[in-house]
This record gives C-alpha cells, structure tokens and sequence, in this order.
C-alpha cells in the first residue's frame, strides 16, 4: 500500500519545519525579526493542527535549538508542565 504524501509522514515533516523556523527566527534581535512573515509561520503552523501539539512542536524545537537550556525550563516557558508527556 503506498504511502500518504512524499514522504508518509509530510504534515509532521512540515509541523517541524514551521516550528524550527519561528523558533530561530524568534531568536533574532527584534529589529531583524520579519514580523509579518513570522505571523504567517504561526497561521500556517497552527492550521488544522490542536494547539496543543503546536506547542510541543515549539518547545520540542526550542531544545534543539538552543541545547544549552535545561529542556524542563523550556517546556515551562511554553506552558508544558512535565507530568503531561512524561
């Protein structure tokens, strides 16, 4: 049977990019921040997906992207207490 997609797991593989891009670009001085563009991130990764797996996907890339934070504080900042994914 094939596969869904490109790939089989495309609306994940874009869920992740979306959510790395606004996370790096967030990490901009606020002046070099595409603000426009940002918020067309945030649309595009917020349609037809739950907010909290939005969320997930935000923090999830925070921790790559900054891998010298402790991931809980991450998670924290966004809202995610630990007891909810373990």
């Amino acid at each position: 049977m094939p596969r869904p997609g490109i790939t089989g797991h495309d609306d994940w593989v874009v869920t992740e990019a979306l959510a790395t891009a606004l996370v790096a670009l967030e990490q901009l001085p606020d002046k070099h921040q595409p603000r426009a563009h940002m918020e067309d991130l945030r649309k595009l990764l917020s349609s037809g997906r739950a907010p909290d797996t939005v969320t997930l996907h935000l923090a999830q890339a925070k921790c790559r992207l900054c891998p010298e934070r402790d991931p809980l504080t991450i998670y924290e900042e966004y809202g995610i207490n630990s007891d909810a994914y373990g």
